[in-house]
């Protein structure tokens, strides 16, 4: 007879596998070199941001939350109107990327819903992919609007493309000005 403990450890099939294990599992193989920490929350860094994942176990599927916090630097203007309408632009443009200020820092996020059964590293990276866009159009956005509101030309940032524009943004600036609509235009 075969001893047992010779036989070999096979990991069990996925729908029998925690969620946060196979995040890890994606990440690892993404080279993304995740911690996990005390309350099972996961700890990864891409391109020099550290970013999060916290999953939420449910009945038939699990939520898998990616986000990321930084800290508002003092070149940001201060007007908290300006910086929250920063934030509805990348949720409102950015499908899937909500974003927040929370105690001075800025938070994005991006919440999808994985199968029992399901690989997540494809979400796993375009999550990761979308928060990394995410976070240089909310500071792009926040300089330009706050320029537009001191009556000054905004700023296009250096090396984009031939042909980009800034604005007209998906929010109204603190002044009422949507920094784009010709006027006589509808707006909702």
């Amino acid at each position: 007879m075969t001893d047992p403990t010779s036989l070999p450890n096979f990991p069990p099939p996925a729908q029998e596998r925690p969620l946060t294990g196979r995040v890890l599992d994606a990440l690892q193989d993404l080279q993304m070199n995740p911690n996990l920490d005390g309350e099972g929350d996961v700890a990864f860094s891409v391109k020099d941001q550290k970013l999060f994942v916290k999953v939420v176990a449910g009945q038939q599927f699990d939520i898998m939350r990616i986000f990321g916090q930084w800290q508002i630097s003092s070149t940001v203007p201060d007007d908290m109107a300006t910086r929250l309408n920063g934030c509805n632009d990348v949720t409102l443009g950015v499908n899937l990327v909500k974003a927040g200020i929370a105690n001075n820092n800025l938070v994005l996020a991006v919440e999808q819903i994985v199968a029992r059964q399901e690989n997540p590293k494809a979400k796993v990276q375009i999550a990761t992919g979308l928060l990394l866009q995410a976070l240089p159009l909310w500071h792009r956005n926040v300089q330009a609007k706050s320029a537009v509101e001191r009556g000054e030309d905004p700023q296009i940032p250096e090396g984009a493309p031939e042909g980009t524009e800034i604005g007209p943004w998906l929010s109204i600036g603190s002044t009422g000005s949507t920094g784009g609509a010709p006027d006589g235009e509808a707006q909702a």
